[in-house]
Order: structure tokens, then C-alpha cells, then sequence
């Protein structure tokens, strides 16, 4: 790679020219006073940066010769992980004080969406989900019970879709008497809504669910409902393809769906060198500025897909209401682990890749702030990045003073930039409280992350014993415990109307049926966001939060008894590891076959995040987190001599030769069979094999290095 000197520093080409060309024009921020910080913030951070990795090794040091040296029992061990630094102790109680929150985060409740910001197509969709088509996500996916038969519009499906939306009005909005099924038409008279029935007229229940219009009144286009702060738009048409058949001209019916998204740096992306960095920034930027555009084609036509504008409808008392087009946008940075070449430092050694993220993701977000057309994604002046992977409070509170170094190098008031801290590594869990503590001023989201939390308890009680079969991880003692405890102790914090509680994904997106069946669980666990796969599942989730009003919700498990720290202590190790050997070949090959799906796409083809069909066809999303859980499980069964190298290889092989079926009909895809030489390969065995020897279990180190190695053999080839 070319490099150009800037002070003492030695940043990439691409990586140059783009933050020259684009990320400091019109920023006001000039270009010395850039690289001069950048240079300052690696000498005031750097060191300090590795010396938080030195502890997190030290600390599975001690974690490791314990678990060698000791039965397991939970008292002994709390004493142990308060004596090594692990546990620490927790002050008197304490509330956030973090200001400028835009409500989508503080008081609304509703689906969150993660994609990766390298894909403009893929984040330009998860922008404008804000809004989804009811009739459109039930149609045409599984959530009625089944999926739609190709060929002609089914017009029983249909008349069934349309059965289910009203019933869904008729419990969130009910209108006095009768129902949504039985209006003929919605008229505005007064400011207040009449829904015609067939032979009378009535209003709803609340008519403060009314939010407004669009149209003549008499006969409006769009009736606007509004409840627990969510819109609901009844789209009215007596032309279109169901309004004609419908009693009230009813066409479709749009719901807010994702109020947030999350423009993933980190797991949903394959960033592994500087012109990857520059792609993602650079559509980071587009997001900020308005103006990321990207051609999309389906069949034979093409189009340019930019964000959606904002929408404007008359209130009830006349005036226009304005209602945001775009989901508010987050951006994930990556965590403290890796180091990146797109910037060098005095001596020439990479450097570390977060703080290089704190940095220009944040400059990119102050055009943001700057733009005078109204169409901002913060309107209260704030810029949110997601922080992951951090283990404990000294890292929440590192980052909370690199951001803080931020904000003066780039000339923004403090606590401009509100940090989304998630609890999805052991450590930060046991400590949750003090976690919060270090960054009371900038918190405005936690959440779980489910699959990053077990691939780190897995690499934490490594040396424990045999862990239970991956399926039987969500009936452990310890997944409830953590899943209570963090609404619990962000209530007790006071995120309540200030910031969001937030649970993960749903990982399968074509079975909308259980998503709709389960996920509802979440809001009444006190979440006010939940991950969602796509803009179809956001639509979809939306209707939980119609249901369930999280912030009494909220209320009601504020005065809940904290659960005890042991239940979070204890670890997933089989009580009766005496499995048979089709239940350990069911496993391996489960194991295998996910890690060699994902492998193979992000090593050959640099996608981060994908659907990925399991061992049964059926369709995952998967990222680094699934893929540390598959490999950490392989590698604690293989040191407790569940499984041994051999077997593992096998496995590995025959599974690949599964997984090249499963891609055959892509023109992209590089079988791995039957030779098994490839990368990508080697790279799906490295992670299982030096699983016991990565950082907290983490893939990063493995994927980046093979992904560097692949994409030199198609430079050389090309």
C-alpha cells in the first residue's frame, strides 16, 4: 500500500484522499487540525488502549488457572474474581445524566434495525424503514402460518391479510362501536375523526389517537392514528387494487416500524484494510449529509434509491405536523481489539482500529449538525455511536474520555456524542452499574446481545468443563439472569424516558410466523428495542409495541427485586456430558457447517453479514458473533476431549462438501472440496483449532488475516 506523511503519522492513500477530498469539505474542521488530533489522540490513547488488552489476557489468566486448580462453587468463586479485580465494587445508587436524546431513543419504543453500512443498498433500506407496509409484510411473507404460493395475486390471501390488519386496529385504535372492518369511510370534521359505519357514524375510543390527514378532510387520502407515540397511516384509495374491493377505499395500511438503525463498522461488516474503511465511511457520510444514492435493479428496471424525505400531514387542529421519513441512525465503531494499516504510526505500527472510528464517524456525523434543510437525523443535536465489546467499567471509561478528546479535536460541545454501551461481554454484565457510571453522561443505550454474551462466557469458563449442546444454551440459568438483570439495572440507573433497553436479534428472517409469536416478549421484558433482521421483520415487530406499552411496562418492573449476583455467576457446563455419539456428531457437524457458511462468504467474497442456510436449509442471518459461538463451542468440547482433532477435520470436510452444495447455484462462489486447501477453509479450522488461544474467543484476528491473505491471491490474479 502507498502512504502519505502527515506529521507523524503515515495514513493510506485512499484513506487520504477521501478525508480530503470529502470528509473535511464543508466540515469546518481544517485539515491540520485533524491530523494534528488524530496524532494526539493515538499518543494520549494508544498506550492505554493496550494496556486494557494486557488486563483482559491477565484476567483469563487468573480465570484459567482457577477453574485448573478449583471445584466450582459459587461463593469461592465470587470471592475469587472480587480478589483478582474481575468483580468490583459498586458505589451508592446513581441516575444518567445524558441531555440532547431525540425520542426515538429516550421515549418511543419500537424495532431496531443493524446493517452493514458497506452495503449502500443495505443501508439505504434500513434508513427508510421507518415506515412498512402492513399488508405488504403479511402478504408476502410466512407470518400468517404459511408463505404465499408464487404466481397471480391470491385474492383469499389477500382478504385475509386485510382480516388480520383490522382486527390489529380494532385492538390498538377501536373505534366506539363496531370495528375497522365495518367503516365505509373516515371523514375529519371539527379537527376530530368520524368513521362511517354502515348505518351510523361513530369516533374512537381515545380521540386523541387521532394524529391527522392528508387530503380533503372530507375525504382524506391518509387518516393518521397515533398510540404509544407509534403512527399508524390508513392509506385511502377507492381506485387502487384493494381499495376498490374495500368498504372504506382502504389500499393499504403503513405503520412506523424501525425508529432506529444501527450502520454497523464492526460485526456485519468485512473491513479488513484502508479502501474498506474508506467505503465505509464514506457511505456513513452520504447518511449524514442526505445524500447517498445507489442504483438498484429489479428485473428490468433500474432506479436510484436516496433516502426518504420527511412526510407532512395536517394535525388536528389544521396545522401541518411534520413526521420523520427515516429511521434516527446510529453507527457502531469497532471495539478496542484491532489495530488497522490505513493508518501508521511513528514507529510504522498499525494503529488501533476504535480510535481511528471515533474519529472520522464522528466527523462524518457533525455534517449532520451542520445541515440547514431540516431533514437532520438528530434533531437534538447529538451524535450516537454504538460502542461493543467493551469488557468492564476502565473500558467504558476509556471511551467515554476518547470521545470526550473527540469532541475537542473537532470543536463540539462535550456530551455531543452519546454512546450506546452493549452488554454483551461477561465482565461488563457482572458490572453493569459501574459500566453505566463511567459514561453517565453520554449513556443513551444498552442492550443484550445474546450471541456475543455466550461465545464470551463459553472463552471465560473455558477450563470449567464440557459446555451443554449450543440449542440448550437459551434454557440456562445464566441467559435469564442476564437478560433480567440489564433492564433491571438500567431502570435502576434511570434510562427510563432518557435512553433505550434494548434486546438482540431474531435471527431467522423468513420465519415471520414465530418471530411474530416470540418476539413480543421482548417489549414485555422492558425492552424498548429489539434487533431486527430487516425492514419486512420491523414492520412486523412494530405491532409489539402497539400491544405492549413498554414505558408502563417499564414502570411496573422498576420496583422488581434485583436478582442476586450468583445466578449470574453460574457457568453452562453439562451436568451429564454422557452424550451419545449421533448427539456429539449432530453437534459437530451443526457447529462446522454454520462456521464454514459464513467463513466461506466473508473470506471469498468479503460480505460480513448474510442469510446463511444451516445444516437443515433453513436460513440464518450470521456474523462474527454466531460464528465465535460455533468456534469457542468446538474448542472447549475438543480440550475436554468431547470431540479430538481428527473427528473435527472430518466433520469440517464433510460439511464444506455440504456447504458447496448449498452455494452451488452462486456464480460468486469458490467451492472448497474436494482439495480443502483453500483460505477460506484453513481459515474455518484456525478459528476452531486456535479458538482456546484468541483473545476473549474473539474471530476478528483469524477473518482479517485470512481476508488480507484471499484478497492478495485475487489482486494477484487479476
Amino acid at each position: 500500500m502507498a502512504y502519505v506523511d502527515v506529521g507523524d503519522l503515515r495514513v493510506e492513500e485512499s484513506l487520504y484522499r477521501f478525508v480530503i477530498d470529502e470528509l473535511l469539505v464543508d466540515s469546518g474542521v481544517d485539515e491540520d487540525s485533524l491530523w494534528t488530533g488524530l496524532a494526539s489522540l493515538i499518543d494520549e490513547f494508544g498506550a492505554r488502549n493496550a494496556a486494557l488488552l494486557e488486563k483482559r489476557a491477565w484476567l483469563q489468566m487468573q480465570i484459567d488457572s482457577w477453574h485448573q486448580g478449583h471445584v466450582f462453587g459459587v461463593a469461592e468463586y465470587r470471592r475469587f474474581l472480587e480478589d483478582i479485580g474481575y468483580l468490583v465494587a459498586s458505589d451508592e445508587s446513581f441516575e444518567i445524566s445524558t441531555t440532547g436524546v431525540d425520542p426515538e431513543i429516550s421515549t418511543l419504543a419500537g424495532p431496531q434495525l443493524v446493517v452493514p453500512v458497506m452495503n449502500e443498498r443495505y443501508a439505504l433500506n434500513a434508513a427508510n424503514a421507518r415506515w412498512g407496509s402492513l399488508y405488504d409484510v403479511l402478504y408476502g411473507t410466512d407470518a400468517l402460518g404459511s408463505a404465499p404460493a408464487p404466481g397471480p395475486y391470491d385474492a383469499e390471501r389477500g382478504d385475509r391479510v386485510i382480516e388480520w390488519v383490522r382486527h390489529f386496529l380494532d385492538d390498538v385504535v377501536p373505534v366506539e362501536d363496531g370495528s375497522h372492518a365495518r367503516a365505509k369511510g373516515y371523514e375529519v370534521i371539527d379537527g376530530g375523526l368520524v368513521v362511517h359505519l354502515d348505518c351510523n357514524a361513530t369516533h374512537l375510543v381515545d380521540p386523541l389517537q387521532f394524529a391527522g390527514y392528508m387530503g380533503d378532510p372530507a375525504d382524506p387520502s391518509s387518516v393518521f392514528f397515533r398510540n404509544h407515540g407509534l403512527h399508524i397511516e390508513l392509506v385511502i384509495d377507492r381506485d387502487g387494487p384493494v381499495g376498490q374491493r374495500d368498504g372504506a377505499g382502504v389500499n393499504d395500511v403503513v405503520i412506523e416500524s424501525a425508529l432506529t438503525t444501527i450502520m454497523d463498522c464492526e460485526d456485519s461488516v468485512a473491513a479488513v484494510d484502508a479502501p474498506d474503511k474508506v467505503q465505509v465511511y464514506r457511505n456513513w457520510l452520504g447518511l449524514m449529509k442526505g445524500d447517498l444514492r445507489t442504483e438498484v435493479t429489479k428485473g428490468e428496471r433500474a432506479f436510484i434509491r436516496r433516502l426518504a424525505d420527511d412526510r407532512t400531514i395536517i394535525g388536528p387542529e389544521g396545522a401541518p405536523v411534520r413526521l420523520s421519513g427515516r429511521a434516527l441512525m446510529m453507527v457502531r465503531n469497532v471495539g478496542h481489539l484491532m489495530t488497522t494499516s490505513a493508518v501508521l504510526d511513528r514507529q510504522g505500527h498499525e494503529v488501533p482500529e476504535g480510535l481511528l472510528d471515533a474519529l472520522l464517524t464522528v466527523l462524518g456525523g457533525l455534517h449532520d449538525l451542520s445541515r440547514r434543510d431540516g431533514a437532520k437525523n438528530s434533531r437534538h443535536g447529538s451524535i450516537y455511536v454504538v460502542k461493543p465489546k467493551m469488557h468492564g467499567p476502565e473500558e467504558v471509561a476509556f471511551a467515554n474520555d476518547v470521545f470526550g478528546a473527540v469532541e475537542r479535536i473537532l470543536g463540539l460541545a462535550s456530551f455531543t456524542v452519546k454512546i450506546g454501551l452493549m452488554d454483551e461481554e461477561r465482565r461488563t454484565t457482572l458490572n453493569l452499574t459501574e459500566c453505566i457510571r463511567a459514561a453517565s453522561g453520554r449513556i443513551a443505550f444498552i442492550n443484550t446481545g445474546f450471541l456475543d454474551r455466550t461465545g464470551d462466557e463459553i472463552h471465560t469458563s473455558m477450563r470449567a468443563g464440557a459446555m451443554v449442546r449450543k440449542a440448550d444454551m437459551r434454557s440456562q440459568q445464566w441467559l435469564k439472569a442476564y437478560e433480567d438483570n440489564n433492564v433491571d439495572v438500567g431502570l435502576a440507573c434511570g434510562l427510563r424516558g432518557r435512553g433505550q433497553i434494548g434486546k438482540g436479534m431474531w435471527a431467522a428472517p423468513d420465519l415471520m410466523c414465530d418471530m411474530l409469536r416470540e418476539k413480543v416478549a421482548q417489549p414485555l421484558a422492558g425492552a424498548n428495542c429489539a434487533w431486527v433482521p430487516s425492514p419486512t421483520a420491523a414492520t412486523l415487530h412494530a405491532t409489539h409495541y402497539h400491544r405492549v406499552n413498554v414505558q408502563e411496562r417499564q414502570a411496573e418492573l422498576a420496583g422488581r427485586e434485583p436478582l442476586p449476583l450468583e445466578e449470574l455467576l453460574t457457568i453452562p457446563v453439562a451436568i451429564d456430558s454422557d452424550w451419545s455419539d449421533e448427539e456429539i456428531r449432530e453437534e459437530l457437524e451443526n457447529n462446522t457447517q454454520g462456521i464454514l457458511g459464513y467463513v466461506v462468504r466473508w473470506i471469498d467474497q468479503g460480505v460480513g453479514c448474510s442469510k446463511v442456510p444451516d445444516i437443515h436449509n433453513v436460513a440464518l442471518m450470521e456474523d462474527r458473533a454466531t460464528c465465535r459461538i460455533s468456534s469457542q463451542h468446538i474448542a472447549n468440547w475438543l480440550h475436554h476431549g468431547v470431540v479430538d482433532h481428527e473427528s473435527v477435520v472430518a466433520a469440517m470436510r464433510r460439511m464444506a462438501e455440504v456447504v458447496d452444495r448449498q452455494n452451488a447455484g452462486d456464480p460468486l462462489y469458490s467451492a472448497m472440496g474436494p482439495e480443502f486447501d483453500g483460505v477460506a477453509f484453513s481459515a474455518a479450522c484456525d478459528l476452531v483449532f486456535k479458538g482456546m488461544s484468541q483473545p476473549s474467543g474473539y474471530t476478528e484476528p483469524i477473518l482479517h488475516a485470512r481476508r488480507v491473505q484471499r484478497k492478495s491471491q485475487i489482486g494477484a490474479t487479476t
